[in-house]
């Protein structure tokens, strides 16, 4: 497998992109598109489409790939994999539960692979408001593929504007719904590890009052309250400050306590002032444990590489392609750093490099589970496996 990364500002500075590296004979056969809403995605797509090149994708919340960040543009990964090692699925939720609507989407994954992995893509919220909850997705792949579930990626952003993300590929897209490159990993190997870095912080404490992603007491104290006492913030200045969700608060986590599991990361990310509850990104379960937590050191850039470095090392195999999934939490907290963290794992692996920034992440935790993350860098080196000799 071969692999190439382009870049551009429009849609026809991609296609020059995409020209310009065709020109050695390189013939790629996938694309894997990270996309601002701002850009035209139609003309991506047809231009992809005409190529004869496969094309899976996302709205992001910022691009990169080696050497380049952006922000309001357009990234793609090229590959040449042979079409027999990957398939393509698609799955608009509409009016059909999350649950049902990834289990279709699973069991056409067996149908073509024994034992397939997965780059997931999925929406975070519509245009009318509807949101994906990541746990309750990866939870109901799982009933499907069991503990053994193998899978990276990313939930699509909207340039921190909440009005709408997207997945599509060269002739599909949604507001609501889940895209997934599936691979045989009998063919590609598909290492990577997801590792957030927020610390936890004082004592554990418990949600006693919620209604799916609406939290109204912690403790039987009213939930707003005492988040913002933990932050040390005035509520009457909260209530004035629209973006205090997206830049504030962003930073500062929920770790609820999972069994047997690492604990996840849970923002944030509205009040109802009307009905006092506080909004988070995932459901939050009446009677969860949780620890309130605050942003990493400065040394986290360097444990992400260090972990990085070992898992290469253990493996003992290089990539032909990287992809990356950070938190766009994680852009806000550790400013340019984060672009440190994407470039220092390109310059481990040596391979080409995409990525983008999410609003929520999968992969696979330090405990060697395939979770749904936030505030975390997912990210997956490929390479494509030697054919087997018969004897």
């Amino acid at each position: 497998m071969k692999a190439k990364t382009i870049s551009g500002n429009s849609p026809e500075q991609l296609h020059a992109a995409l020209e310009e590296r065709m020109k050695d004979g390189f013939r790629p056969t996938l694309a894997i598109v990270f996309i601002s809403v701002k850009q035209d995605r139609e003309a991506v797509s047809t231009f992809f489409r005409r190529a004869g090149i496969d094309m899976i994708g996302a709205t992001s919340a910022g691009e990169f790939i080696e050497g380049h960040e952006s922000g309001g543009g357009i990234v793609a990964m090229l590959l040449d994999l042979d079409k027999s090692s990957y398939r393509i699925l698609f799955q608009e939720i509409g009016s059909n539960t999350l649950q049902s609507a990834a289990q279709r989407l699973m069991k056409r994954a067996y149908e073509s692979f024994a034992n397939p992995a997965f780059i997931l893509l999925s929406t975070y919220h519509s245009e009318e408001g509807t949101t994906i909850d990541g746990e309750s997705l990866i939870r109901s792949l799982e009933e499907i593929a069991g503990p053994g579930l193998n899978l990276f990626g990313g939930m699509a952003g909207d340039d921190i504007t909440f009005e709408g993300t997207y997945v599509f590929t060269d002739s599909q897209v949604t507001d609501y719904g889940v895209a997934a490159l599936v691979l045989d990993e009998s063919k590609v190997s598909f290492r990577g590890m997801a590792l957030s870095g927020w610390k936890p912080i004082g004592i554990s404490r418990t949600i006693t009052k919620s209604e799916g992603t609406l939290v109204y007491t912690i403790d039987d104290q009213p939930a707003f309250e005492t988040y913002l006492r933990f932050l040390g913030v005035d509520p009457a200045s909260v209530k004035s400050q629209i973006n205090f969700f997206s830049t504030e608060a962003i930073h500062y986590p929920l770790q609820l306590e999972r069994e047997g599991r690492e604990p996840m990361m849970c923002n944030p990310i509205g009040y109802d002032e009307e009905k006092g509850a506080l909004i988070f990104e995932s459901k939050v379960p009446t009677g969860t444990s949780f620890r309130f937590s605050t942003p990493p050191d400065f040394d986290i850039v360097e444990t992400v590489l260090g972990k990085a470095e070992a898992l290469k090392s253990e493996t003992g195999e290089g990539a032909e392609a990287l992809l990356i999934f950070s938190c766009a939490g994680r852009l806000s907290a550790l400013g340019p750093m984060a672009q440190q963290e994407n470039d220092g794992l390109h310059a481990i692996w040596e391979a080409p490099m995409a990525g983008f920034y999410t609003y929520g992440e999968f992969g696979r935790a330090l405990n060697g589970k395939h979770e749904f993350h936030s505030t975390t860098n997912s990210w997956v080196a490929l390479k494509e496996k030697e054919p087997l000799v018969k004897q």
